[in-house]
């Protein structure tokens, strides 16, 4: 289950999410085409990687930014652009260029010092942007709560697409993060939750500022939690969607971060 797009088309071109998107690429792609040994992927993540226990001595203070554009595989990548793609437009169309860019990497960086605060003695280098991301979906939680996001369900031979409220969606996705941080073995590898679920929370938080200067509850008011514009509508596709019925319709148609 994931999402593949909202209903929440941005009125200017996003600029930064795009810039990110491509950014993330390269460096992926130069890694694949530099680092051939293990050896060498391992001083790659030792040189760019956050690893908790070097910054708990002081070092590499930089790998708090540098781990934010580092990705551990392909699927690993796609999956968070694909995040970026679909909530970051909104984001910055709401905040604008420049500060959309300083709050992306805030969240990144805050959401790996909570990763770090879980087990700072770990030598497991940690890479990924989805803490970053996590925090982009927070504020997104927050001015958009209802905007619809359609989520792709597989199950075997059973597909369809179900356009919900982005509140269930993330909703549901930052309570499996906690979950996952309490019940997980943070010193054995594999998803850094706290990470995600600190990143958030961060991005919740970082995005009240902006909340408030819309109206706060009146801008939820205003526009009942759905985008302050008319909806986006989409051609129809082979693969079956499920409709909400009832629904309003509104205008137009290692670890891994």
């Amino acid at each position: 289950m994931f999402p593949i797009r909202d209903h929440n088309p941005s009125e200017r071109v996003p600029y930064v999410t795009l810039a990110l998107i491509a950014i993330n690429v390269i460096v992926f792609v130069s890694e694949m085409a530099l680092v051939q040994t293990e050896r060498q992927l391992a001083q790659y993540y030792f040189d760019y990687a956050l690893i908790p226990a070097r910054l708990a001595e002081g070092e590499n203070y930089a790998a708090l930014v540098t781990s934010v554009f580092l990705h551990g595989g392909f699927m690993h990548l796609a999956g968070n652009m694909l995040f970026l793609w679909i909530f970051g437009d909104n984001m910055e169309d709401e905040m604008g260029h420049v500060p959309f860019l300083i709050f992306y990497l805030a969240c990144g960086v805050l959401a790996s010092l909570a990763q770090f605060a879980a087990e700072p003695t770990s030598v497991i280098p940690m890479v990924g942007a989805s803490g970053a991301i996590a925090g982009v979906m927070g504020g997104y939680l927050l001015l958009f709560p209802k905007a619809r996001v359609d989520i792709f369900i597989f199950f075997i031979v059973f597909f369809r697409i179900f356009p919900i409220p982005a509140w269930i969606m993330l909703g549901l996705w930052f309570g499996l993060q906690l979950l996952n941080g309490v019940t997980a073995d943070v010193s054995g590898g594999g998803v850094a939750y706290w990470a995600h679920a600190g990143g958030f929370v961060i991005g919740l938080v970082g995005t009240l500022p902006l909340w408030l200067r819309l109206g706060g509850p009146q801008f939820w008011t205003r526009t009942e939690g759905h985008p302050p514009h008319p909806e986006a509508t989409y051609g129809r596709s082979s693969i079956p969607t499920v409709p909400r019925s009832g629904a309003k319709r509104r205008g137009s148609p290692w670890q891994k971060r």
